[in-house]
């Protein structure tokens, strides 16, 4: 049970169990806690050790800008529930910005890729205006810069949902505006031509750096059991029946990690 609080300076921290996450002028506290009680109790505690904060540091909080987001799943869910200090009440939001994700309170990402698609749609039909006038190498240069950009940004955590369907679709399409063939005509040649991974394997390559690059967060089995199984040198899969926990880069990525060939 996760709850994001947003607001605009940085009080001494609070709670050890609690996160402060910080970008430019804005701060989001991550509070968590199983129990629903606790957790509502600890979330007005906190903003009331906040506000304390700022009235010490002559600082004023913009409540019109400060949100909340419960984050919960559908089996999982206590009803709504009020975060207020004294007389002044927080806006509960469905989905917030953060760091250009959109994030909403079931982490669908389905509100994100609608954010994108309006971005790729654009790239697209750009792409469809100068494709006349460009050669096909510098195509593939707005391509990477402009389309390529926003298609891979936070991709290892939105790219395994079944929403993404609609971006793959979007990449077929500016990919045959690129060598000009017709809507129907299949384009999985050109992506090989084109050296442009289809939106699955760029997912996939996107998961698979992001472990090899962060290996400090990840054990293997022979750090967990002293057992002298073939699998002993593989990362430590965590037992899960949480979906959304599963689809996530981190239970992902350790999967698609396990499955390369040794070689490699």
């Amino acid at each position: 049970m996760l709850f994001l609080l947003y607001i605009n300076e940085l009080p001494h921290s609070i709670n050890k169990n609690n996160k402060f996450v910080l970008f430019a002028d804005d701060t989001s506290l991550i509070i968590s806690n199983p129990d629903p009680i606790k957790f509502r109790d600890d979330a007005n505690k906190i903003l009331q050790h906040i506000q304390e904060w700022f009235n010490e540091n002559l600082i004023s909080l913009n409540w019109e800008k400060t949100h909340f987001i419960h984050f919960t799943t559908k089996n999982n869910s206590f009803g709504n529930f009020d975060i207020t200090y004294k007389d002044k009440k927080l806006t509960t939001a469905d989905s917030i910005k953060f760091l250009g994700l959109t994030l909403d309170n079931s982490l669908s990402w389905k509100k994100h890729i609608v954010a994108i698609v309006h971005k790729l749609s654009a790239a697209t039909f750009a792409m469809r205006v100068v494709q006349p006038f460009l050669s096909l190498d510098s195509l593939k240069l707005i391509d990477y810069s402009y389309f390529h950009s926003i298609l891979t940004y936070g991709i290892i955590v939105w790219g395994n949902t079944r929403h993404s369907n609609v971006i793959f679709r979007i990449e077929n399409k500016i990919v045959r505006t690129m060598v000009g063939i017709r809507n129907r005509d299949s384009c999985r040649e050109y992506f090989k031509r084109l050296n442009i991974l289809p939106l699955q394997y760029q997912y996939l390559l996107s998961l698979l750096l992001f472990v090899a690059e962060n290996t400090d967060y990840f054990r293997l089995n022979s750090e967990i059991h002293g057992f002298n199984t073939k699998n002993k040198s593989n990362l430590h899969l965590p037992p899960s029946k949480l979906t959304v926990f599963q689809r996530g880069p981190y239970y992902s990525g350790i999967k698609a990690f396990n499955n390369l060939p040794t070689y490699v």
